[in-house]
């Protein structure tokens, strides 16, 4: 071989020792003689989190935690000194530092490399992270398994093919009153009472042989024998377990002591509660008939008591309903004096003042002061007539002589007749607006009453409503209901007053300084309900309040 092809045989050995270098899954660190770091191939460099040039002339030390880190010069320095190797040619697990502090293990294996005038090191490292990760959590799965085991409440038994005990739990020691050590290495049938004792090893015979199995994977209630020499049933499941190259059975052991027990005083009071009902039954059957003997004696008794007790009970209801009767009339009479005195006070009061005033004012020039005062006068009169109305209608309506009188007239008629009344009372600006009079329909209803109603609701949206607004009427049919609505844009009625509205001598609380009687919208709920209608409102305080009258349009009887 000449020098040439030595040349490009050495090129060649070069070129596949450098891709094997930067291609291995491993990691390569190469250092000299004092540690400092040559070369190291990528995977390292990824391995410990670095690039080549953070690492390349600083010294291996970097790249290990304490102790190692503070003594490997130290390591080096006797091993150039005496020889003795400790990783060097023999590989251990060791850890390394990753650039951001966290420490992993790898198996370490160090090659030492004599060149022609120096000695390098060549360290292979494989990362065993995941190695190690599964480790532990075999570890952990294994002590999990082995503190389930050991504190398992019921009993836990393992057995060879040859039903030799390999392992129990504390719970079968305490079940038959064996020390661990007394049962490993025996067969398990010493633990059967007969007849199981003497054909348990050829039941397992029987089964590896035809893999017929009767406990194994099915589990049933069978009987243990105690080291004493006591028999204790259990609930027996036994599972099959192939490991390898063998089998062996786990028997799980669930004492069914105090179940039987309480099994069998469950049954014991079972037939004694059986013969107590039995003997309850006959003496129910001898009381059944003693009463009914007496029976027929007691009915007649009873129905006697149940007329005394109707005609007890009748005579009570009518006591109390008189007596209601009586305590309603005594407080609508105090309420009354209460009202009717205060009501009466104002306007006789005016009248009075009035009448005094006039009496003062006798020259022909002094004309227009005394008809303001008349015009007082009058006004007052109008108001104690309104009041004396309105206790007329509550005393004839209390009375039940208010006579419902239906007739045909046209609607729009009685409005307008309405209208022209109330035109008087209305304030500076006030304005009665009709909307959808229904000028051709006739309703057969009571002209009377539906002329009181209708003032009355025009009436108090006047009072209560200021100057300068509308008070809207508007009619309208609904199938055989007609229905009239009444608007205004006045004071509204607070929420908490309005259940009371329609109740005798209410007023709400915030129209105490107008005068008023609190009898109106109850005479007009009850003159509406006598022409077999309804009345309805809305309000809101400060908004205004709107009334729906709805009353049939079809003649009724009287």
């Amino acid at each position: 071989m000449n020098e040439q092809q030595q040349s490009r045989m050495e090129t060649e050995e070069a070129r596949k020792l450098s891709a094997i270098f930067q291609h291995s899954q491993d990691g390569i660190i190469i250092i000299d003689s004092r540690g400092i770091i040559e070369s190291i191939n990528p995977a390292a460099a990824v391995l410990f989190g670095y690039t080549p040039e953070e690492v390349i002339q600083k010294n291996v030390n970097m790249l290990m935690p304490e102790p190692n880190h503070s003594a490997h010069d130290g390591y080096i320095h006797n091993y150039l000194a005496t020889g003795i190797k400790k990783i060097i040619g023999i590989g251990r697990e060791v850890t390394g530092k990753k650039k951001d502090g966290s420490v992993f293990p790898f198996f370490l294996s160090v090659s030492e490399v004599q060149l022609e005038d120096r000695i390098i090191f060549t360290g292979f490292i494989h990362d065993i992270s995941d190695l190690k990760a599964k480790e532990l959590e075999l570890e952990a799965s294994k002590n999990r398994l082995n503190a389930i085991f050991e504190t398992a409440v019921d009993g836990i038994i393992i057995i060879d093919e040859q039903a030799i005990i390999q392992n129990v739990n504390p719970a079968i020691s305490r079940l038959f009153g064996y020390s661990k050590e007394e049962l490993l290495g025996r067969n398990i049938k010493f633990l059967m009472p007969e007849p199981h004792h003497s054909v348990h090893d050829q039941y397992i015979d029987n089964y590896r042989k035809g893999g017929t199995a009767k406990v194994i994977g099915i589990g049933r209630e069978v009987l243990g024998k105690r080291k004493d020499g006591t028999i204790f049933p259990f609930k027996l499941g036994v599972s099959e377990v192939k490991i390898q190259d063998r089998v062996i059975y786990t028997g799980i052991i669930h004492d069914l002591t105090s179940a039987k027990k309480k099994e069998q005083e469950i049954h014991e009071l079972n037939q004694l509660l059986e013969q107590k009902v039995t003997d309850r039954t006959n003496e129910l059957f001898e009381t059944v008939n003693r009463l009914l003997s007496t029976n027929k004696k007691l009915e007649f008794e009873i129905a006697e008591r149940k007329k005394v007790e109707e005609a007890l009970r009748k005579s009570e209801l009518e006591t109390l309903q008189a007596l209601q009767k009586e305590k309603e009339l005594g407080e609508l009479k105090s309420r009354f004096v209460s009202m009717a005195s205060h009501e009466f006070r104002t306007p006789l009061s005016t009248i009075l003042s009035s009448a005094s005033l006039i009496s003062r004012y006798e020259a022909s020039s002094q004309q227009e002061k005394r008809e303001k005062h008349i015009n007082r006068i009058k006004s007052a009169v109008n108001n104690l007539t309104g009041i004396l109305n309105d206790f007329l209608s509550l005393s004839r309506l209390e009375e039940g002589k208010i006579n419902y009188h239906p007739e045909m007239f046209y609607l729009h008629t009685l409005i307008q007749e309405v209208e022209d009344e109330v035109q008087g009372i209305l304030k500076k600006g006030q304005l009665v607006k009709y909307e959808n009079l229904l000028e051709e329909m006739e309703v057969y209803l009571d002209r009377r009453l539906m002329k009181n109603v209708l003032i009355n609701l025009l009436s108090n949206a006047i009072k209560y409503s200021p100057e300068n607004k509308t008070i809207f009427v508007n009619t309208k049919t609904d199938n055989d209901q007609l229905i009239i609505m009444v608007r205004d844009q006045g004071i509204g009625i607070p929420m908490s007053d309005q259940k009371y509205l329609f109740s005798r001598f209410f007023r709400a609380t915030n129209v105490t300084n107008i005068q008023g009687t609190g009898l109106g919208l109850n005479i007009v709920k009850k003159y509406i309900e006598i022409m077999k209608g309804s009345i309805s409102f809305e309000s809101k305080e400060g908004k205004g309040t709107s009334f729906t009258i709805s009353l049939p349009k079809s003649p009724m009887k009287k």
